[in-house]
Formats: structure tokens, C-alpha cells, sequence
């Protein structure tokens, strides 16, 4: 199963079906229009709705009016009561889903929602904002890892993040998320019918761009970040300092 938070047209997931297609039975169900940033969101008050985009041979693309989460949900009510996917992709997301964008993300909200699922996930981004990025040079390493989830599976509660540089690229790197932050996120203006409203637009910094083991850092230098996710967020190591506390009812 394949989805993406940049639309059902947009070239990247159309290049992963491509990609892919020879390896199994391929169900795409994609947003009918961009959803970038939605995260793990879902609809609860509106009604959603279906389109078959297109149906050859192996391979079925379907167009959803909801969230990326929301394509997940529906595609495996609707088409996998009796088949379960082996395997759920988001992408190829066009920009890259490193550090805490994973948080923002729809493509990593599709690969998250298939994990919670108990499937194995896997989100593919690169470092190119255009509408027509070239998306071969990553054909070799996306089948390679693809073939691997596939054969070996990944831990329970583990999804991969997969962020391919402006090539050419290096190597790869198994490498954790950097700690960055987005400031100057909101753009005041003034409407000429007399209200103000806001663009949320913002920029990005690397708050330790001198650690070498993080995915911030792979992309900066030419690698390819991959970056085992958990849906587990709980802070381990703050329990037992928790328990300290002592904390208590009355």
C-alpha cells in the first residue's frame, strides 16, 4: 500500500508505483490534492470520499478527499479486509522529512499509521521542493530497501524515515533525529478589507550541526538518512526520576 501527503498526481508517488510495481500488487491511495503537514490528523466531521484515478494490470491508484491518515484508514477498510498489506510506503515526499519535521509530516503521518497497524513502514523524502525533481538516481536504494522490509520485516512499533539528499549521494547512514527548531514561523499581513491575517511560512535551524550521528547532518553531506522511528514516544529515562516525585492523591 502507498500513499503520500503531496496528492495522488504528484510525481513522486507516481515514480514509487513505478518503482515498485514489478515487485508485488500495488494499492495507492493518495489525497486528491496536497496535505503537506497534516501529520497523523484524521477527519472525524467530515465526509469522506473515494475516486479509482486508475486500474492496469497490477497496480490500483485511488484519490481520497482526506488526510494522508485518512487515505491509510479507508484504503485498508475498504480493500484489505481479507489481504493485509505486506508493506505501507509514504512518498516520495517532495522535501525532505528530517528532524522534528517528522512530527509535521503526512508522509511520515501514512508510514506512522501503518506501523500502529502492525505493518511494516517505511516513508522515502528528498531534499527537492520542486513539482519535478528527478527521482531515478533513487530507484536502486528504494528497491533495495523495499526488497529488505519485505524479506526480514522490521521490530514491532519500528517504521524507517528515508531522506535522500541532492545527489550524488555518498552513502548511507543509519543515523537518529537531530534536535532543530523552526522560528519565525508566522508572517503577519493586512487584508485591504481591513483584518489582519497570517501565513504560516518559518525557517529551519540545526541545533547541534556539529553531532555527526544525526539524520540533519547525513543530509548536509551528501548522505542518505535512515532513521528507525518508534511509535513508542515514552521517555524512558525519566520514569524512574519521576518515580522519584513521590507525588501524593490527598
Amino acid at each position: 500500500m502507498i500513499s503520500n501527503d503531496d496528492g495522488f498526481q504528484a510525481k513522486g508517488i507516481n515514480a514509487l508505483v513505478e518503482m515498485v510495481a514489478d515487485m508485488g500488487d500495488v494499492l495507492a491511495c493518495a489525497p486528491d490534492a496536497a496535505r503537506s503537514g497534516y501529520a497523523c490528523a484524521f477527519s472525524a466531521v467530515t465526509p469522506l470520499r473515494m475516486q479509482l484515478r486508475k486500474k492496469e494490470g497490477n497496480v490500483e491508484v485511488w484519490s481520497c478527499n482526506g488526510t494522508p491518515v485518512d487515505c491509510v484508514k479507508l484504503a485498508l477498510h475498504e480493500f484489505c479486509q481479507e489481504r493485509m498489506p505486506d508493506i505501507v510506503i509514504g512518498g516520495i515526499n517532495h522535501g525532505d522529512n528530517a528532524s522534528v519535521n517528522t512530527h509535521y509530516s503526512g508522509t511520515m503521518g501514512v508510514t506512522l499509521e501503518g506501523c500502529m497497524k502492525y505493518i511494516p513502514s517505511v516513508a522515502f523524502s528528498i531534499c527537492d521542493y520542486s513539482e519535478n525533481p528527478d527521482f531515478q538516481p533513487l530507484r536502486s536504494l528504494i528497491r533495495q530497501i523495499v526488497s529488505k522490509v519485505l524479506q526480514q520485516g522490521l521490530p514491532r512499533g519500528v517504521c524507517l524515515n528515508v531522506n535522500f539528499p541532492l545527489g550524488p549521494f555518498k552513502g548511507v547512514r543509519v543515523c537518529r533525529m537531530a534536535y532543530g527548531t523552526w522560528y519565525d514561523e508566522c508572517v503577519k499581513e493586512h487584508h485591504p478589507r481591513g483584518y489582519d491575517y497570517y501565513w504560516m511560512v518559518g525557517s529551519y535551524r540545526n541545533d547541534e550541526p556539529q553531532a555527526d550521528d544525526t539524520d540533519n547532518w547525513a543530509l548536509t553531506n551528501g548522505y542518505v538518512a535512515i532513521t528507525p522511528t518508534r511509535i513508542d514516544v515514552t521517555a524512558y529515562e525519566a520514569m524512574e526520576k519521576l518515580k522519584d516525585w513521590k507525588l501524593q492523591t490527598s
